[in-house]
């Protein structure tokens, strides 16, 4: 391990700094001391630096009850543009942020998931940031970092890997993307981006260790322990979804049998529906958004359908035990669902599985756990990636010392 030099502390007190900042919108230096631990002297002299350099703002003054007013801070939202872009397998979407993290623009274009050439791809991310930036009128160079979320990103001995069934992308194909974008450019896999939204916008503001647990077409969980992402040798920690739930069960798309995706990703969900209903109208139902949407609809409708109600039941079943296995090995102080089938059918999938993990982990571990849906809306992907190139653009700028992992 690297040794840790005067210069990396420093950065490190900055980010508590930023990162204070960014999850209260607007305080003052004495609140900034209290929530991250640093002195007063140490907040003074950063935050002093960070006005200096145009990421700070002094927003307002507010007067005291003795002594001079007190100056309240945000971050500098004119300071530029970051752009967080979620590629998933079945959608791109990218939203515009200022550099205040504030949603500027948003646009989104489905993707076939049958369509797998790397060049199609990439064209198709660099498209959808050429006509958002277009559309709203934004130049490039106001353009101070794009982060991109790709699936199933890791670090291998042999180079960067898309570990995404199908999609056989290596190092020369992140190239192709990097040039494409012609930007600053942050990569990193959506689960350590989602998790990083939830640790400074959402429960991680006040749980030291936890889990967001992703739902939709794959599931994985973003993993905070101690206040810190994470990763693993590979940057590939977090998949969950390929860990065991049933012996010799369901082939998964990964090539084994039985993982908890086979089960709570959506076309393990609509595999359930199958076995519950052979024949019901929603099984033949071809797209997963669809399918996810009108499967909550019959559930929920004023003549609720018994085989939709079912299947979520089972999911949640499903769900729950294998957060048992998650919340014994990691015993984190809260667990959130994200993501578009929990945006769906989260709100039927708690009771159940939060029941389940509790009866079912290890001694007192599930016990004390909490199991909600995350607050963290709109897109924690791509606001995730974007936070992470916000902090990528600090380290171009010789602010931050580089303790994110980049692909390119």
């Amino acid at each position: 391990m690297p040794r840790r030099t005067s210069r990396d502390i420093r950065s490190d007190s900055m980010i508590d700094v930023l990162h204070a900042v960014l999850s209260a919108g607007e305080t003052t230096r004495n609140d900034i001391a209290r929530s991250t631990g640093l002195s007063a002297a140490t907040v003074v002299t950063i935050v002093s630096e960070l006005i200096a350099e145009g990421v700070l703002a002094e927003t307002k003054v507010a007067a005291g009850r003795v002594g001079r007013p007190t100056s309240v801070f945000g971050m500098n939202a004119s300071r530029g543009y970051v752009v967080g872009i979620d590629v998933a397998e079945t959608y791109i979407r990218a939203i515009v942020f200022d550099t205040a993290l504030n949603q500027m623009a948003y646009a989104e274009s489905q993707h076939d998931e049958h369509v797998l050439e790397p060049d199609t791809i990439v064209e198709a991310i660099g498209a959808e940031l050429d006509g958002v930036l277009e559309r709203e009128g934004i130049a490039r160079e106001d353009v101070i970092g794009v982060g991109i979320s790709l699936p199933g990103l890791v670090h291998e001995p042999t180079g960067v890997a898309v570990v995404v069934p199908h999609w056989q992308w290596h190092s020369v194909e992140l190239e192709r993307l990097r040039e494409r974008i012609g930007l600053p450019l942050v990569i990193e896999n959506p689960l350590r981006a989602m998790v990083n939204a939830e640790l400074w916008l959402g429960r991680g503001r006040s749980a030291s260790s936890l889990a967001t647990i992703n739902l939709g077409t794959g599931v994985g969980a973003g993993i905070v322990l101690e206040g810190h992402v994470l990763r693993g040798a590979t940057n590939s920690a977090g998949e969950w979804g390929h860990s065991l739930l049933m012996l010799d069960g369901r082939l998964c798309r990964c090539g084994r049998r039985g993982c908890v995706e086979a089960y709570i990703g959506v076309p393990g969900i609509h595999q359930t529906l199958r076995e519950l209903a052979p024949g019901h109208p929603l099984a033949e139902v071809e797209l997963q958004s669809d399918f996810i949407t009108r499967l909550a609809e019959a559930a929920d409708g004023a003549d609720p359908d018994a085989a939709a109600q079912e299947t979520i039941a089972k999911t949640a079943y499903y769900l729950g035990s294998a957060l048992a296995d998650l919340v014994a090995v990691v015993n984190p102080e809260v667990v959130t669902l994200t993501g578009w089938t929990t945006w769906a059918l989260g709100d039927r999938l708690l009771p159940i599985a939060r029941e389940r993990m509790r009866s079912q982990a290890p001694g007192r571990a599930g016990a004390a756990v909490d199991l909600e849906v995350s607050s963290v809306r709109s897109n924690p992907v791509a606001t995730g990636i974007a936070m992470i190139a916000l902090e990528r653009s600090m380290v171009d700028a010789g602010l931050l010392t580089t303790r994110i992992p980049v692909a390119l």
